[in-house]
């Protein structure tokens, strides 16, 4: 019989991914992951020339790279969507990355902004899965999807993330579902859990001025620092590849130790 080296259960060679959302921080260091483990990539986003750049950037990997521009924010676009992500090649791989946070005091925060977390955050997500599932079992090479939580679905706090947690907690419940729904069909479905890391949103953490507020999460993370997105490569890889084939409805922590302290 003849065995599998374990380095190769890394290799994406051979494989087609979708990552919607590839114009924020942590979909962009998906794209980069997967395509430097050899999978062709579909990037999805609102920006064309972010889209544009990344494109150029991670085609420098040897592998096929094409870029749609949108939002999953209702059935057509979805559909839209993976009919562009498989004109040329399977699905096998699907990350999804895009959301949105409104961080307010429930007093403050309108049915309107609750509205937009919990369609940005969840139901987006779940349309997409929804659609990517249909194209995984129609093929019957099974499938791996990738979701993004936050560690503010496990944790409460004062800050007002009231929509944003509540939220991220539907990805984890979506997360378990869809796994048991879907292992029949040989789809593996897990998601992430970040803690605070370098992006657009966060940015202003990171700046000196923030210094008192950046010690008060800091105090909270074993690690002793926040996030970069490069931290995000290697689970990416992971759920992504051969390696996490008996892993499902999984919701991974990468957050230095937070949820531990």
């Amino acid at each position: 019989m003849q065995q599998t080296s374990p380095a190769s259960l890394f290799s994406l060679d051979g494989k087609s991914a979708l990552v919607v959302g590839a114009t924020g921080a942590l979909g962009s260091a998906a794209a980069r992951a997967l395509a430097a483990a050899g999978a062709n990539i579909t990037l999805t986003g609102s920006n064309s020339e972010t889209l544009s750049a990344l494109a150029q950037e991670i085609q420098s990997y040897g592998v096929e790279v094409s870029y749609f521009v949108g939002r999953p924010e209702n059935e057509e676009a979805v559909t839209r969507m993976l009919e562009h992500a498989t004109q040329k090649h399977p699905l096998d791989i699907l990350v999804c990355a895009s959301g949105t946070a409104v961080v307010k005091p429930i007093a403050q925060m309108s049915p309107e902004e609750f509205d937009r977390v919990m369609d940005a955050n969840v139901k987006q997500s779940w349309l997409v899965s929804r659609e990517a599932s249909k194209v995984m079992t129609e093929q019957g090479r099974g499938g791996k999807i990738i979701l993004v939580s936050s560690v503010r679905a496990q944790f409460a706090t004062a800050a007002g993330t009231s929509a944003y947690g509540t939220s991220k907690a539907a990805v984890n419940m979506l997360t378990r579902s869809l796994a048991v729904e879907l292992g029949p069909h040989n789809i593996c479905v897990n998601a992430i859990a970040p803690t605070v890391f370098r992006s657009a949103l966060t940015s202003w953490l990171f700046e000196p001025e923030a210094a008192d507020k950046r010690a008060d999460v800091l105090s909270r993370i074993p690690l002793g620092r926040l996030g970069e997105p490069e931290d995000f490569n290697g689970i990416f890889m992971f759920l992504a590849s051969a390696a996490s084939n008996l892993v499902t409805g999984e919701v991974i922590n990468i957050d230095g130790g937070f949820s531990c302290n």
